[in-house]
């Protein structure tokens, strides 16, 4: 049930008062009238209570209508002020309306139909202005939220900008210190291979059974730690994008059984069969045959070291004249779901503990994903635990030549006003 409208009538004159009261009370609108008879009054009963509407003589003792009208509204009152005047003169309405004033009427015209529309038209518009007005708050306050959350995101933005160039800065000393220190332990570990060597030729003496075991151990334990430091030089070099390859023509089919060759006395050691499946009419490709030839032996010794029983599978084929496909297949202890999204990150090996059975650095994958997207190329993996893994090679026939793209690269780099 709507509540009655609460009147403030300001007038002096009894018989005035009377007509506005008589007019309101046979109107349409429910309203509760108090009255008022000097500004005085007025102004303290606005203070005292909350009214919908001011009835405002213009002509009261000691103020006239306009100068209370503006410090009403000076004073914080919004609520409809209408003025009535005892003449219809344009110049009044003109300064009342400017001083404030939500309308005004002359009295002669005062009757229940004029001051119901009257009230009307002036609550209307005010509580229309009051809803722009209260929108307007809200959005001047999202503004100033979103304004303030925009600077803490600048602000994260920038501390997150500053971070990730010193995480750059640190990867690209950590990848500097990986390829120095990795190029200064080649030089002594090539020399204990060397002499290695020429102790088991026993050509500067002979040595016996134990002694030539003991030798052979060093060579073997040699060779082995020299595959990881080329392996970490390796990596470095593709993180620093200073890693080049030099293509050119050459057999695909040679390369395979080369590799093979190569690798079957690990397979033999743990009698594992080892079979190729070559399906090519065209065997000759453009790439780089020693980077390919890495990729290769690494996914084949990962799938003999991860395989006890059964055998290791490579499949090479093409879905079409400009793309090879090989992939290679094991029956070996397969990888978890889980671990699947994170054999291809450096240093990750399926069984991270320090009980490991089989070994190695986790650098192995890392670099064939990298090598393999150099080339132009996908790799992708299907396994599943304790029945096997297959990785598939997905390379162009052509893999042209990145080395005069980075020199050119590295130009730009350091001569970046050219």
């Amino acid at each position: 049930m709507a509540r009655d409208l609460c009147v403030l009538l300001v007038d002096d004159d009894e018989v005035d008062r009377m007509a506005v009261r008589r007019a309101l009370r046979t109107s349409e609108l429910a309203v509760d009238i108090t009255e008022a008879t000097t500004p005085k009054d007025a102004r303290d009963l606005l203070q005292a209570k909350s009214f919908d509407c001011v009835l405002l003589d213009f002509r009261l003792p000691e103020q006239n209508g306009l100068s209370l009208v503006r410090q009403l509204r000076q004073s914080g009152v919004d609520i409809p002020i209408i003025v009535l005047t005892g003449q219809g003169d344009e110049q009044i309405a003109v300064d009342l309306m400017k001083a404030g004033a939500s309308d005004y009427m002359v009295k002669t015209r005062v009757s229940a139909d004029s001051l119901t529309q009257l009230l009307r038209n002036a609550i209307r518009v005010y509580r229309a202005e009051q809803r722009e007005a209260a929108a307007r708050d809200a959005l001047r306050r999202t503004n100033e939220l979103l304004r303030e959350q925009n600077r803490e995101l600048e602000r994260q933005r920038q501390q997150i900008q500053a971070q990730n160039l010193q995480l750059l800065e640190a990867y690209r000393i950590k990848s500097e210190f990986l390829a120095t220190v990795s190029h200064e332990l080649r030089t002594p570990l090539n020399a204990i291979m060397g002499f290695s060597q020429i102790l088991v030729s026993q050509s500067k003496g002979k040595l016996n059974d134990y002694q030539q075991e003991m030798v052979q151990r060093i060579f073997t334990n040699g060779k082995n730690l020299l595959n990881l430091v080329n392996d970490i030089l390796d990596l470095s070099r593709l993180e620093a994008k200073r890693l080049n390859l030099s293509t050119k023509p050459f057999n695909l089919h040679q390369l395979v059984k080369m590799t093979l060759a190569e690798l079957q006395p690990l397979a033999d050691e743990k009698s594992l069969r080892i079979s190729v499946n070559f399906d090519l009419n065209d065997a000759m490709v453009v790439n780089d045959e020693h980077r390919l030839r890495q990729i290769l032996v690494n996914l084949l010794s990962n799938a003999i070291k991860f395989t006890d029983e059964g055998g290791v599978e490579l499949r090479v084929n093409t879905p079409d004249e400009d793309r090879i496909m090989m992939s290679v297949t094991d029956t070996g202890v397969g990888i978890a779901p889980d671990s699947l999204p994170h054999i291809f990150e450096s240093f990750r090996q399926i069984d991270q503990t320090l009980r490991r059975h089989r070994s190695g650095t986790g650098l192995g994958l890392a670099i064939v994903h990298s090598l393999v997207e150099m080339m132009g190329g996908t790799i992708t993996v299907d396994s599943e635990l304790g029945q096997g893994s297959t990785f598939y090679l997905d390379l162009p026939r052509q893999v042209p030549d990145n080395s005069s793209t980075l020199a050119e690269a590295q130009t730009k780099l350091s001569n970046p006003v050219a």
